[in-house]
């Protein structure tokens, strides 16, 4: 692997930089991989299993290694997340496509540490992740806040917030709303926000020892145009974050840039507080701070971090307007009419307070505290999910989304199936599934107590209705 020597030049007097471990760890071909785990799955996956408060691993971990001679170890500064001492074959685990876990890149996990310590997690919060895909940090911004707050995970490249919405689906929270639009639209929701996070699109020196591609990208020139591509999503859309709220900036670039340059530029624009992070020393990670304004920031070089290389700084902003985003005279949403709420509560687990909508024929849940959001929202985005799409009403009954079975709101007294292996994976493909069904109807397909998606049983066949643009296109079991 031959590292740019421009980046190496131009990383010299960099605090923590040493060049030769550096360029050895990325000659040595070493690949670290790391999962993290959905608390919105772990109780099912534990109750399947059995297991006991003395289990060294969660089951879920311990099914994903099943078999195998993988070893698991905990990630120092989250409370989910595992690094694997090997790549297991992630496509051929159907608690992958359940939404059991994400996999991860370790380094990226150190935004729970920057949430916690600058948020008050008890509260219910509104949180913005601007530049979300494919949607990593989001599902681990889901899993800190309250069920009673909000997320909206947005990316301005449609292809990109497709991926983001199919990642979400499966995390299953019912708090969360993708968004397809440029940084620029959020300004239109004044003081909206109580944490804005910012993983920047940057010239990628830190991606290079998993992406040899990014290798061939990397220039002087690009790194200019990241940091000034940085910039302006950072100005035009400051304005959504509240006085008194957390910025949380990240790029995944080494160069000096993109990273402390920005912090100064970031002091010098706006009223801004740097907020420094309690680290651990044994984690590796370098403490910074800019050369003009001594904004703190976290680097973590691969020589020395058991991950990628990431930069983070954290700030709160201290200027704010009286106005916010006000709710619109007219709401392009609609309840449920009485009749159609009827036919879906049987389908919804009662404990979960809720409001039922709908936006066109689908019908769309979200938490009831939300009601407000969802219409400013509405009003000035393009939201490509919002909540848990619950389905359709045909007649008197409701053709269920692949959503809802992913879903922590689903009833517990759903009919469900539950398959081995195979037949899961048969299932992922989108093939026929041959089962001993108790009775014909909509019936859940499970594995290892993680929902899959939807079979509908007949008289003489059974219609798989996993989702075509998702299924695994690859053969095999393992």
């Amino acid at each position: 692997m031959n590292l740019p020597p421009a980046l190496l030049e131009s990383l010299e007097g960099v605090k923590g930089y040493n060049r030769t471990s550096f360029e050895a760890v990325h000659q040595s071909g070493k690949q670290v991989t790391s999962i993290r785990l959905n608390p919105l799955r772990v109780a099912a996956v534990d109750a399947e299993a059995g297991a006991t408060d003395n289990e060294e691993l969660p089951a879920a971990l311990r099914l994903l290694l099943k078999d195998t001679a993988i070893t698991a170890s905990s990630i120092p500064w989250t409370t989910s997340g595992y690094y694997l001492s090997e790549r297991p074959s992630f496509t051929f685990d159907p608690a992958l496509h359940g939404g059991a876990y994400y996999v991860q890149e370790a380094s990226s996990m150190f935004l729970e540490q920057a949430l916690k310590q600058t948020t008050d997690l008890r509260k219910d919060i509104r949180v913005l992740d601007l530049c979300a895909a494919p949607g990593g940090k989001s599902s681990l911004l889901q899993s800190l806040i309250t069920p009673g707050s909000l997320l909206i995970s947005n990316d301005v490249i449609k292809s990109r917030a497709a991926i983001l919405e199919e990642n979400l689906t499966k995390w299953g929270a019912a708090n969360t709303i993708v968004t397809n639009n440029d940084p620029a639209h959020f300004a239109r929701l004044e003081n909206f926000f109580d944490v804005l996070v910012i993983d920047a699109p940057c010239s990628g020196s830190g991606l290079f020892r998993r992406d040899e591609e990014a290798i061939k990208e990397w220039s002087e020139h690009n790194v200019a145009l990241c940091s000034q591509r940085q910039r302006r999503i950072l100005a035009d859309s400051f304005g959504c974050l509240k006085e008194g709220g957390t910025l949380i900036y990240s790029t995944c670039s080494y160069s000096k840039e993109e990273d402390e340059d920005i912090l100064d530029w970031l002091m010098q624009e706006f009223e801004l507080e740097s907020l420094p992070l309690q680290t651990d020393p044994a984690w590796g990670i370098v403490e910074t701070t800019s050369s003009v304004s001594q904004a703190t920031g976290y680097r973590f070089f691969p020589d020395q971090v058991k991950g990628e290389g990431l930069f983070l700084a954290c700030f709160r902003k201290k200027e704010g307007s009286g106005n916010t985003a006000r709710l619109p005279k007219k709401t392009k949403w609609q309840k449920v009419s009485k009749t159609e709420a009827a036919i879906i509560q049987p389908w919804l687990n009662p404990q979960q307070s809720i409001q039922l909508w709908k936006q066109g024929d689908m019908i769309i849940a979200l938490p009831a505290s939300l009601e407000e959001a969802l219409h400013i929202a509405a009003e000035h985005l393009y939201l490509r999910k919002a909540g848990i799409i619950i389905g359709k009403v045909a007649g008197n009954s409701l053709v269920p989304d692949h959503a809802l079975a992913l879903s922590e709101l689903l009833a517990t007294t759903t009919v469900a199936v539950s398959l081995k292996k195979e037949n899961a994976l048969q299932y992922l493909r989108r093939e026929e599934v041959t089962i001993q069904a108790a009775q014909t109807g909509w019936t859940l397909v499970k594995y290892q107590g993680i929902a899959l998606g939807w079979i509908k049983v007949l008289a003489n066949r059974i219609n798989n209705y996993y989702p075509s643009a998702w299924r695994i296109l690859k053969s095999g079991n393992n």
